[in-house]
This record gives C-alpha cells, structure tokens and sequence, in this order.
C-alpha cells in the first residue's frame, strides 16, 4: 500500500522498492508501472524536504554556463552592454538588472531563479 513516506528508513525502503521495479520489465499502463510512478513522487518529495538542492552562486553560474558553452568573455560582454559592465558583474561589484536577467536567461538559458538570488 502506498503511503506518504515520514522517516528515514521508509525512504530507505521506498528507494529500494523503486529500484527494483526498475529492474523489471514493466508494462506502461499496468498496475506495477502506476506504483513505480506514484512510489517515484513520493520519494521526490521526501527528497526535496529532507534534501533540499540550494542553487549556486549566480557569478559561479554564469562562469559555468559561460565555460560549458565555450562563450568567450567578450561575447558575454556584447550579452551584457559593454567590457566594462561585464568586468563589474564577474566580479561582483554591480548587481544583475532585470534586463541582463532576461538576457542571460535567454541566451545561456540559466533559470531566472539562480541569477535573482542575493550574492
């Protein structure tokens, strides 16, 4: 019977449970696959209460993005305005206005919701 999970061991068991219907060959639409769905939430949303994922730094996440996209530092200048604006943003001393949230958002497709946080 499925029931919300409330200690660490009913995590445990859950978990367990989850990996082993994976392993099997399960039909999509049979019984077993809806518990593997329902039983997979369940254990995301224990997760997400007991082991919440912070976002990083939002300079540590453009560098990254920057890095991952082999985008040079001058393209991420055009991105933001000028050299100059791109300097004092890498560096931390000028906060991201809205429009350069939009922008990095749009182009090296960071969630809104890393770059809005304080740093």
């Amino acid at each position: 019977m499925l029931k919300p999970i409330k200690s660490t061991k009913e995590y445990d068991n859950a978990l367990a449970h989850v990996y082993e219907l994976m392993q099997t060959d399960i039909a999509e639409g049979s019984a077993a696959s809806d518990e593997l769905e329902v039983l997979s939430l369940l254990v995301k949303e224990y997760e997400l209460i007991h082991y919440p994922v912070s976002y990083p730094n939002p300079i540590e996440a453009i560098k990254f993005r920057m890095e991952q996209m082999n985008l040079s530092e001058n393209e991420l200048s055009e991105l933001l305005g000028t050299r100059s604006r791109k300097s004092e943003v890498l560096s931390g001393k000028r906060k991201l206005s809205l429009s350069m949230i939009r922008k990095l958002t749009d182009v090296l497709k960071i969630p809104a919701e890393v770059l809005i946080q304080a740093y």
